[in-house]
């Protein structure tokens, strides 16, 4: 009996140790996790009918909370202006759905629960004041956010992502297809369902990202991963800017019968060696699959790690993201595809932005960072970011290099419509096709001017024609280069 008792005993202490155990992660260690779980619409319930703090740019609200006129929910979330324009920012607030964006990351500020916020916790809490947020300014000039929202054609996927190489401040970042956020932050809770389903019909929302295109979406990058290929050769040592590459009209992939032709467009079959500065101008497959395979996966994978591939974006962003992925365990075949950017390399617009502005930066990659200031309740400025380095992705020496043959790509290349008159231009264009539909993801990835960087573009059109991808890539990048120039 005694023995029965004391197992008893045992049990019981472990249960309570259990039950106490599990109290205490979801108290202390967990809470901070599932406060700013997108479903979790307990935390939002509590405070959906109070003041939250504003998101603004350029000093005008993107986000605010307004008098309902309810007395059972005194306030209202509501996006003023154009909302569809910030909606991959902002998310949606939503006692249905939860929140996404920026109204989940940055919740504990917004409601004023976060630790910067204490004092004035304290003093409303004294002053018998009902609890209000601070204000969230961001880094996004509405200029330019609007100009690259409005290039994306309606009925068009597509992303661009905008940003300053020196500093990684988000000057712009856009996607279609967009959507409204107040018809999901209603009151109305049957209205709230309805616009739900329509959203999630459209193609290319994934609204269960922090951002639907630009920092969620992975896509196949196509050639401009062989800026990824350049470093690793040059930095292998086994290769120089006066290297000759081969360039046969086409190779056969090892252990296969098949074939990886150069690109059509341009003029790669005018040679059958070609320099590293040829190579990137026409965008010649051929080369920079002979490179991986000289070099091996381990070396490119590398490489594509340093520019990020795999890694995180870091902790000024303020919103979900995917790395961009460099496949494992691959046989010969399979690298030489992926050494131009198909088979299953996958990256976000974010992720070859962040590429792109290390290359412009002399080899350093800055933390992309979106929030600009946050203020307080009492117009107390808690936080102003500075610039952060994220991580160093290149020698100073062959980001000049590969700046110079970007430059060349512009110049006398087949990015030539990304020439900006009276500016120095580097660039790289990118095809990823989809499978045999014909159809591909088009790429540009820049940076201007070339001998002082000071605005990075990444544009990527997904579905369309080689002639429709060229149409509204380079082009785009001009127009936007143009306009953050001229400020």
């Amino acid at each position: 009996m005694n023995q029965a008792i004391r197992n008893a005993w045992i049990a019981v202490a472990a249960l309570f140790a259990l039950i106490l155990g599990s109290i205490s992660y979801v108290q202390v260690i967990g809470a901070d996790e599932l406060n700013k779980n997108a479903w979790n619409n307990r935390a939002i319930l509590a405070t959906f009918c109070q003041e939250r703090g504003a998101v603004l740019v350029a000093g005008q609200p993107i986000a605010q909370s307004v008098a309902s006129g309810s007395d059972t929910c005194q306030y209202q979330r509501t996006y003023p202006g154009s909302p569809e324009l910030y909606a991959g920012l902002t998310g949606y607030y939503s006692n249905v759905f939860g929140s996404t964006g920026l109204e989940n990351s940055m919740n504990s500020t917004l409601t004023g629960q976060s630790d910067q916020l204490l004092m004035d916790r304290v003093r409303q809490l004294f002053l018998g004041q009902q609890p209000k947020g601070a204000t969230v300014e961001l880094t996004i000039d509405p200029v330019v956010q609007k100009l690259a929202y409005d290039l994306i054609p309606d009925g068009q996927r597509g992303s661009i992502v905008v940003t300053n190489p020196k500093t990684g401040a988000i000057i712009a970042m856009v996607s279609k297809p967009s959507y409204d956020p107040n018809k999901v932050a209603t009151h109305d809770q049957a209205a709230a369902q309805a616009a739900m389903a329509q959203i999630q019909a459209l193609p290319g929302i994934n609204l269960n990202q922090g951002v639907s295109g630009p920092t969620g979406a992975l896509l196949a990058p196509g050639s401009v991963f062989k800026l990824v290929d350049t470093a690793a050769a040059l930095a292998s040592g086994k290769y120089t800017k006066d290297s000759v590459l081969p360039n046969p009209a086409e190779m056969t992939l090892p252990g296969t019968s098949a074939k990886l032709p150069n690109y059509a467009g341009g003029n790669c079959y005018t040679r059958t060696e070609a320099n590293f500065s040829f190579a990137l101008e026409q965008s010649c497959n051929t080369p920079f699959a002979s490179i991986a395979l000289d070099l091996g996966q381990d070396a490119i994978g590398k490489q594509a790690a340093a520019f990020g591939f795999g890694q995180d974006a870091g902790d000024q962003l303020h919103l979900d993201y995917s790395p961009g992925v460099w496949p494992q365990n691959l046989n010969q075949a399979q690298l030489a595809q992926s050494a131009i950017g198909q088979f299953d390399v996958k990256a976000s617009p974010l992720q070859i932005a962040l590429m792109t502005s290390a290359i412009a930066n002399g080899g350093v990659q800055m933390k992309p960072s979106l929030v600009k200031s946050i203020t307080a309740p009492d117009l107390r400025v808690v936080s102003e970011p500075k610039p952060e380095v994220l991580r160093t992705s290149t020698s100073p020496e062959i980001a000049r290099q590969i700046t110079e043959w970007m430059t060349n790509v512009v110049s006398q290349g087949i990015a030539n419509r990304a020439a900006v008159p009276g500016v120095k231009v580097a660039g790289k264009t990118g095809t990823a096709e989809l499978g045999s539909s014909g159809l591909n993801n088009s790429w540009f990835t820049g940076f201007a001017p070339a001998d002082n960087p000071q605005v990075q573009v990444t544009v990527v059109m997904e579905g369309v024609d080689v002639k429709t991808g060229a149409s509204l890539t380079s082009p785009t990048a001009s127009k936007i280069f143009e306009a953050v120039l001229k400020k």
